[in-house]
């Protein structure tokens, strides 16, 4: 299955759904990138020593015993926010394209009905992109793209099986990769500019390419029903 979707397409009806919204995408976005950021960063810290001696293990332990409780701890604010925001913001945004912008969508996720499954199906996307890395480096980034549209499924049916749903984004994605390889490529000048923009810039490039990337969903969506990958009522839409 191919799409005839292009980059030029895409961004215009972007821009179209962020004109009288964009504040309303830009807090949005930012949640999701502060969100993201407290869950994908580490830390570290170091001290030096003219000679290697026993002296620097008991350092050594202390630090790597921090660095695990941090890392528990970032893993923990992934799974019980991280996700249900990262659902919550990907509806906003397919919501946003058809007209609707409201900002409550942020806490879609967290419904009882939706907060399970999503934290299920998530975190099943992270095992598999972790184990597929492990494998090197361009497979993880490969399945990175094929697993791209699990959190515009969930949030289209957040009850829909794990399992479906990442097959459903696998199926959805093929053909696909390289051209949205090379949508994300062609951000790459106005982050640049951002990161110019003392850094604060990169914060307001994110409602744009969120909404690009909503876009992109709401195209292959329309495609893989029309190719018999799934169907309106499986989605829920």
């Amino acid at each position: 299955m191919y799409s005839t979707w292009t980059r030029r397409d895409l961004k215009i009806k972007a821009k179209s759904a962020l004109k009288g919204n964009y504040w309303k995408a830009f807090i949005v976005s930012l949640v999701l990138a502060i969100i993201s950021t407290a869950s994908g960063s580490g830390s570290g810290s170091g001290s030096g020593s003219n000679t290697i001696n026993e002296q620097v293990s008991p350092g050594m332990m202390r630090w790597a015993f921090t660095v695990l409780i941090v890392g528990i701890i970032i893993l923990v604010v992934r799974l019980i926010i991280g996700y249900a925001i990262e659902v919550g913001v990907r509806k906003f945004f397919i919501r946003s394209s058809e007209g609707e912008s409201e900002m409550s969508y942020l806490l879609y996720g967290f419904k009882k009905n939706r907060y399970i499954n999503i934290l299920k199906t998530l975190f099943t996307r992270d095992v598999y992109l972790f184990f597929w890395t492990l494998l090197f480096i361009i497979p993880g980034i490969i399945k990175s793209y094929a697993y791209r549209m699990v959190p515009y499924i969930i949030a289209d049916n957040p009850e829909m099986d794990r399992k479906r749903a990442i097959a459903l984004s696998n199926e959805m994605t093929k053909g696909q990769k390289g051209s949205i390889f090379v949508l994300d490529l062609s951000f790459i000048l106005w982050y640049i500019l951002g990161f110019l923009a003392l850094f604060i810039g990169v914060f307001f490039v994110l409602p744009y390419f969120n909404a690009t990337e909503a876009e992109l969903y709401l195209k292959i969506r329309e495609d893989a029903i029309n190719n018999g990958l799934t169907t309106r009522q499986e989605l829920k839409i």
